[in-house]
């Protein structure tokens, strides 16, 4: 299952409909718990996801709306028995925060600190880069890789059948047939997490291509003055960012509480991507406790 559970979607203010950020990529058997603000265990709870399945924990930046509900989870995983090792990413300025919110955890959790400190891999298909904000911040990128389908009809053809099907996976030839014969590319999918930064190349990086891109939608295109003051995106820039890159959906989130209507920012960002792109992006204004699966794979011609 590869699906996006939204765990809250205010800025730095909850309102009374939305919780502050957190956010749950379910990707197959791992469980990535991103920028986890006060209440997200409770929010966890409402939406019937389980602490038991988070493997990794990312945080963008050490502000206290991405990362104050920290303790809490790793508390619930404690109390819920976790055995298997958690991976917490974050910026290497925050160690000293990381660890006080840590120490406020119950003790007990097999918990595996791996600050970052520059763009590049930070484990198998993560990377990071680093985002404009008013402290060091980095969004995340996973990535999947690229890989073949087989297609049975060649398969029968080439008179390939039993135990040589996987051989030939393995080896990419069987007496005159290759893979390429018989299989068509399976383009691997991607998913990318923006969060407060201003328009940078950092954040362009992460968002290319993208099949599901979660980008911050922090002020509307009114305010952008507001945006540029606090380093932050308008819906505007967050849809022209996804427009550019070509990215499949965009989900627009962390609302300041100024907007109880998000549908103006929806419309702001849907302009601005069909501006950047013909071939329009998907956007959605996430609430509270959405599930948004990941795109059916691209189609290569």
């Amino acid at each position: 299952m590869r699906e996006l559970v939204i765990l809250g979607t205010a800025s730095q203010v909850p309102t009374r409909t939305r919780n502050h950020n957190g956010y749950l990529l379910r990707w197959d058997g791992e469980g990535l718990l991103f920028d986890p603000g006060e209440g997200t265990q409770r929010q966890m709870t409402y939406a019937g996801v389980s602490a038991s399945n988070i493997t990794r924990i990312c945080l963008t930046h050490l502000h206290g709306d991405h990362c104050f509900g920290l303790p809490g989870v790793l508390s619930r995983m404690v109390l819920d028995g976790v055995t298997h090792p958690v991976h917490l990413h974050y910026p290497a300025s925050g160690e000293e925060a990381v660890r006080a919110l840590v120490s406020l955890a119950t003790p007990g959790l097999d918990l595996r600190l791996n600050p970052h400190g520059s763009a590049g891999a930070v484990a198998d298909g993560l990377e990071v880069h680093p985002l404009r904000h008013r402290i060091e911040a980095y969004g995340y990128r996973l990535s999947e890789p690229a890989s073949r389908s087989l297609v049975p009809e060649r398969l029968a053809a080439a008179g390939i059948t039993g135990p040589d099907v996987g051989r030939l996976q393995r080896e990419g030839l069987i007496r005159d047939t290759s893979l390429e014969d018989v299989s068509v590319p399976r383009p691997g999918q991607t998913f990318a997490f923006v969060m407060d930064t201003a328009e940078c190349e950092g954040a362009e990086a992460l968002a290319e291509n993208a099949d599901l891109l979660v980008a911050e939608s922090t002020f509307s295109d009114d305010d952008a003055g507001l945006a540029a003051e606090y380093l932050h995106l308008t819906a505007g820039q967050a849809g022209a960012l996804a427009g550019n890159a070509h990215a499949r959906t965009l989900v627009l989130t962390h609302f300041s509480s100024r907007y109880p209507d998000v549908g103006v920012l929806k419309g702001q960002a849907s302009a601005a991507v069909v501006g950047a792109n013909a071939n329009s992006t998907l956007v959605i204004a996430a609430n509270d406790l959405d599930r948004i699966p990941l795109p059916k794979r691209r189609r290569l011609t």
